[in-house]
């Protein structure tokens, strides 16, 4: 693709002179002022548009390989010019300056300037508002279409209006294969009337997704209805800091308080005993370290007045496969006590190291995922094509080291809003 540069006053200027050249087979790939109007001189707008290869040789030669992508350059001057035209009605009303089209953001609400207090004069400047806006979307819709074929021509074709989600998704970290057959879904099921803009594709795409990441809810409790629950996971997923998070929203911070107990079986790491006990006592919760399978059903026992019971484990590589059957001894030495195996894992981490420890913690019997981290990764992607893979529900997620207050319990709306809006705009409406 070749890029050539057009200037003029005015952005329909140049978009004159860009349908002049080439028609309807040029795509915008930025539009800026490069020098602000004044009494003495005019204003300089420049706008850059890209031309396939083969039509800048031949001009017009396979141009129509890409009409269901494309926006036409000319059609869009036109409506510019209509808008203008419909601004100067009766010489009362300034025309408002074209608006510049992406990477800059949408133009605000132009202010009414009138000299009579005519409400049609009030309402036509509405009008343009929202036909500005709409094809400041449309130019939009063409960078990111331009984006998506950079990316990969042989991929699904998306069409105009798909193009930035598409876009934002793939940055994420999603699987390709998992995206493009959510796409399909998407282009199969979306309602025609919903596709005007890239907004309201956002919206239904972010419905559709939130509906694909299966969460649990937490359930309340009570003498009838305890609960085991063992944390599992590789070393430094945040395992002991999560049960003290754990620990602290059930004794504490719930409506309904209850009574925890803490267990550990981790003796193969120096301090974690240390660690979880200095939790313990400034919560002041009871403990038990327990070192062999033997004494495992003793120790649970002695929680048994408890709501809940929680249970630290040692953290390994996932292929330390002499750990994790250890781990299934204590598992094996109380069949009855009904223990939820919840791994807990590093929602930065990668998509085939998240499938490779999934696959070897699985023979533990893995009922809930705890997804950590949510504050040090901007690419939530692989963990969601994981989460869509394993269908294993999400039952908490760690947004931070503070005990006990990063832990929300799982939401997939709070999820697909940090995979599509980052952790920092999506914290803000955390609860």
């Amino acid at each position: 693709m070749k890029l050539f540069t057009y200037t003029g006053a005015t952005p329909s200027e140049a978009l004159k002179q860009i349908e002049a050249d080439w028609g309807g087979d040029a795509l915008v790939v930025s539009n800026k002022e490069i020098r602000k109007k004044t009494l003495g001189q005019s204003a300089i707008y420049e706008i850059v548009v890209g031309i396939e290869d083969n039509v800048a040789v031949t001009k017009k030669e396979g141009s129509n390989k890409d009409d269901d992508v494309r926006v036409s350059i000319s059609d869009t001057a036109k409506e510019i010019e209509n808008i203008m035209r419909k601004a100067g009605l009766n010489g009362d009303v300034k025309a408002p300056r074209p608006p510049a089209a992406p990477p800059i953001a949408p133009p605000k609400t132009i202010a009414r300037k009138t000299v009579s207090p005519i409400k049609d004069q009030a309402d036509d400047l509405d009008k343009m508002n929202k036909e500005i806006a709409k094809l400041v979307d449309r130019v939009k819709l063409i960078q990111n279409s331009l984006w998506e074929r950079a990316i990969d021509p042989k991929s699904l074709a998306i069409p105009p209006e798909f193009a930035e989600i598409y876009r934002v998704s793939r940055q994420s970290g999603m699987s390709a294969e998992h995206l493009d057959a959510i796409m399909r879904l998407t282009l199969e099921n979306m309602p025609l009337s919903m596709r005007q803009s890239s907004e309201t594709v956002r919206r239904y795409f972010k419905v559709l997704l939130r509906k694909m990441i299966p969460t649990r809810v937490e359930s309340r409790l009570n003498r009838t209805n305890k609960k085991v629950m063992m944390l599992v996971g590789p070393t430094g997923v945040g395992k002991t800091t999560s049960l003290a998070k754990l620990a602290a929203r059930y004794a504490y911070q719930l409506p309904e308080k209850y009574k925890v107990g803490i267990m550990t079986v981790d003796t193969y790491r120096i301090g974690a005993v240390e660690q979880l006990s200095y939790y313990a006592k400034m919560m002041r919760l009871g403990i038990e370290t327990v070192r062999d399978p033997i004494d495992f059903g003793a120790a649970l026992s002695s929680l048994r007045h408890c709501d809940i019971i929680l249970i630290d484990t040692a953290g390994s590589s996932q292929r330390d496969r002499e750990k994790i059957a250890r781990i299934r001894q204590f598992l094996d030495a109380d069949k009855q006590a009904g223990i939820d195996i919840s791994l807990v894992l590093s929602s930065a981490s990668k998509l085939e190291d998240l499938r490779d420890i999934y696959r070897n913690y699985s023979p533990l019997g893995i009922d809930t995922i705890i997804a950590t981290k949510l504050d040090e990764t901007t690419s939530l992607g692989a963990f969601f094509s994981f989460i869509y893979e394993c269908k294993k529900p999400i039952s908490y997620l760690s947004i931070g080291q503070e005990v006990p207050d990063d832990l929300l319990a799982a939401s997939a709306d709070y999820f697909i809003s940090c995979l599509l809006e980052g952790f920092s705009g999506a914290k803000e409406g955390a609860t």
